[in-house]
């Protein structure tokens, strides 16, 4: 039988336990520098000799304290030195917070991106808190959004239902990326349409914010990148116990692989809803192909 003191002990414990991991999950996680996060993989019917590094950041969501200015300057200067053929933005740049925090002006979180660099470019899509938090798009029922202008600014084109051809040591590849599957309303994104206008059998990298679309993503593309989901914000075990897509945690973080097409789900930078990550650090991505 527990004695009294006992019983206190432990419950005493197990509050300090509780303070120190909620700590932790607000005051710490979120803020740490960006973990790096590898992945390397030869997809399907790769060209042989076509070596590709993307380097990937995902659900910015600036605002004040967890994400100024200067920390999404840190994160770029990061970024910049791992080398990459092609940086990738997939969306969210937008707050998203529900608490209280400091508004950043898109002029100001672009004049950090605009720091980015690589050999092949920088590109983008928008993700639902960049319709859901802009105001003026929302009650006008269309774009350009904020963060379209933001990022135009800037010279980094955004991917709305468009593919463009590239070719790195003479071979081509595709990069495509989908409008937002979210908001507003419906969501804007066109698979069909976007797949349509690659004219030849190169490799197609997709970019899409939320992971959802993938059961509907063809063998013919390559790898799909996507976001959105923050692996949960807390993640343990594997686990996420709460993950914002219709397939919960199929599509929550990392690599997977389903009749032989592959999909990469960065646990992105920032965090939206609360400022808690536990178990889920922010992370840039760096994916080798061929």
């Amino acid at each position: 039988m527990v004695s009294r003191r006992g019983f206190f002990r432990t419950f005493a414990g197990l509050v300090l336990s509780g303070a120190a991991t909620g700590a932790y999950a607000v005051g710490i996680e979120p803020g740490r520098r960006p973990r790096v996060t590898r992945y390397s993989l030869v997809p399907p019917n790769w060209p042989s000799g076509l070596k590709l590094r993307l380097v990937v950041l995902a659900d910015i969501h600036a605002c004040a304290p967890w994400m100024p200015p200067r920390r999404i300057g840190d994160i770029c200067q990061q970024a910049n030195a791992l080398g990459g053929d092609m940086v990738l933005l997939l969306g969210d740049f937008l707050s998203g917070m529900r608490v209280r925090s400091g508004h950043v002006e898109p002029e100001d979180w672009a004049r950090e991106l605009s720091r980015l660099s690589a050999p092949l470019g920088v590109h983008a899509v928008l993700g639902n808190h960049d319709w859901l938090d802009d105001p003026g798009a929302m009650a006008a029922g269309k774009g350009p959004t904020l963060v379209h202008g933001a990022l135009e600014s800037i010279g980094v084109p955004v991917y709305d239902n468009r593919a463009a051809r590239f070719e790195k040591d003479g071979k081509a590849f595709w990069l495509a990326g989908l409008a937002d599957q979210i908001g507003p309303w419906e969501g804007l994104d066109d698979l069909p349409g976007t797949l349509a206008q690659i004219g030849d059998e190169a490799p197609v990298v997709l970019m899409a914010h939320e992971p959802d679309i993938f059961p509907q993503v063809p063998d013919r593309v390559a790898l799909t990148l996507s976001g959105h989901t923050h692996g949960g914000q807390i993640r343990l075990f594997g686990y996420s116990p709460v993950v914002p897509s219709r397939y919960r945690n199929r599509y929550a973080y990392g690599h997977i692989v389903e009749n032989d097409r592959n999909i990469i789900v960065s646990g992105g930078l920032g965090t939206s809803i609360l400022p808690i990550r536990f178990g889920s650090p922010p992370e840039i991505v760096v994916v080798d192909l061929g």
